[in-house]
């Protein structure tokens, strides 16, 4: 008896080793990947620039309540963790490239680690190989390069489901109870991040409990404790920015809901096969080189015989499909597509791949090493592009050079006027990113508006003497005709891509 308590204690310990060289192995690799080259590249635009720009704004002005890409207008189409986020490492490290993308590589790595620890539910032999498989899948490490909303939204997600998985298949009563606060706590985090998006998985994790249990224990997991923590994190910003701001709640409901979901306002991919155009380019190359697991995965879910199998063994593999599939049926009726909010969905696939080749998967042989390697330098020989001038039209750094070549830097300023087809065009077309670069303030002002000359003059008087890129299908007579009403004088100091350029003062 004593002998074989010593093997399975020595087996016990020499598993924990194992885990333990795993987890570092995997720390080691979200380094190298997520931190190689960093700042290398400019912000590209639009998204990477505005989201720099809103948190530069805060800085600036000091309200961090109200997200905002210039000082003349306020801009809720997203809530502000990412801007504070961003904002919360420039201050730390100054205003630069490399500080606005920190939180995203650690981002990444967290997010390894998150599946890592989800690892041990689903396939608890290899509890490394999901995060390896996020980690070189093509789509995770492309969009964590990226300064986004979704990055943050993986991770806060992440966090939510691995709460529910320590809450649904324990390994103790303490970690239940702490599973299901973690659980509230993430998704607190992705409502502050992305809004109701965030919630998907609770919709999953509904259906499976519902399914594999009762509906008395969908009702446990609505907890008072967990929804206090859900309100205290996540609803505490929404609620005091609709006490300042009224007018939010309707914005809120009606465009960030309703909008996205039902209708073409955002003009995103939104015809019938819409979903497929941009979906399904984003899993079949996203997910390489990991085809094979993917297949697989697919080939099981696709079995009524695997669906009866995990329903009565309450298996991980039923919720992990359901994850996946109920959030991506919702993303592809909705109106509102595009590529990176399939993000999160690569976690539930890294671990639905994961557990199909664990049993077959064996990292040891020579041949699987080298191949991994050599992926591994292909990722960062990817990464490492853009410091070579790839992406230049997009990168609002060569951008802001180019204007400072041609109109130099004596303006406190910069006013972008364009003739886009409508508001969320002018969020789309303005390079928000040339704020980082040139120090100064960015506008963007839409010529159709009844009152872009009102616009542009109140940019003017607040900053003083400004720099005017302007639409070159806009005459300089109809623009001295606007700027009447400031009684403002232009002078063309050249032009820049398809803008002319015009050094304006009261």
């Amino acid at each position: 008896m004593t002998g074989s308590t010593g093997t399975h204690a020595a087996d016990r310990g020499a598993g924990s080793l194992r885990a333990s060289r795993a987890w570092l192995w995997i720390v080691a690799l979200g380094i190298l990947l997520g931190f190689a080259f960093q700042g290398s590249r400019g912000l590209w635009g639009p998204d990477e620039g505005r989201y720099v720009d809103a948190a530069l704004q805060m800085m600036d002005s000091g309200n961090y309540m109200a997200p905002a890409y210039s000082p003349a207008e306020l801009n809720f189409s997203k809530p502000p963790l990412t801007y504070w986020v961003i904002a919360g490492s420039m201050q730390l490290f100054g205003r630069n490239v490399w500080a606005a993308r920190l939180p995203y590589a650690l981002a990444y790595l967290a997010t390894l680690l998150v599946l890592f620890a989800m690892g041990r539910k689903a396939c608890p032999d290899r509890p490394w190989l999901a995060p390896l498989v996020y980690a070189t899948s093509v789509f995770g490490f492309l969009a964590s390069n990226i300064i986004s909303t979704d990055v943050l939204l993986t991770l806060a997600e992440g966090l939510a489901v691995l709460g529910f998985m320590m809450y649904a298949w324990p390994d103790s009563a303490l970690q239940a109870r702490r599973g299901h606060w973690l659980m509230w706590l993430g998704f607190g985090l992705a409502f502050l991040v992305k809004g109701p998006p965030g919630l998907l998985p609770l919709l999953a994790i509904i259906a499976f409990t519902a399914l594999c249990d009762d509906w008395r224990a969908v009702g446990r997991l609505f907890a008072p404790t967990g929804l206090l923590l859900f309100l205290a994190v996540g609803f505490t910003w929404y609620a005091l920015a609709i006490s300042r701001y009224p007018w939010l709640l309707h914005y809120f409901i009606h465009d960030e809901v309703y909008g996205r979901i039902f209708t073409h306002m955002y003009v995103r991919h939104s015809g019938a096969f819409g979903w497929f155009l941009v979906y399904a380019p984003v899993l079949v190359f996203g997910s390489l080189p990991w085809w094979r697991g993917a297949m697989h995965a697919v080939k099981a879910a696709a079995s009524p015989s695997s669906w009866r199998t995990w329903r009565e063994a309450r298996s991980v593999q039923l919720f992990l499909l359901l994850w996946f599939v109920i959030p991506f049926v919702i993303f592809c009726v909705a109106k509102s597509r595009l590529p990176l909010y399939l993000l999160p969905l690569f976690l539930p696939l890294a671990l639905l791949v994961a557990s199909c080749m664990a049993p077959t998967f064996d990292l040891s042989l020579r041949r699987n090493t080298l191949l991994l390697a050599a992926w591994v330098v292909v990722l960062l020989a990817i990464k490492a592009l853009p410091a070579y001038g790839y992406g230049a039209d997009i990168d609002d750094g060569a951008g802001a050079r180019q204007v400072a070549t041609a109109a130099g830097t004596d303006y406190h300023a910069l006013i972008f006027v364009e003739k886009a087809t409508d508001s969320y065009a002018i969020e789309e077309q303005t390079p928000w990113g040339m704020r980082l670069y040139l120090s100064k303030p960015v506008y963007g002002v839409r010529w159709m508006d009844a009152d872009a000359a009102a616009q542009i003059c109140s940019a003017i008087k607040a900053q003083g003497r400004s720099l005017l890129l302007v639409d070159h299908t806009i005459t300089r007579k109809d623009l001295e005709d606007a700027l009447v009403h400031c009684r403002a004088s232009a002078t063309p100091v050249g032009a820049w891509r398809k803008d002319l350029l015009f050094v304006v003062g009261i």
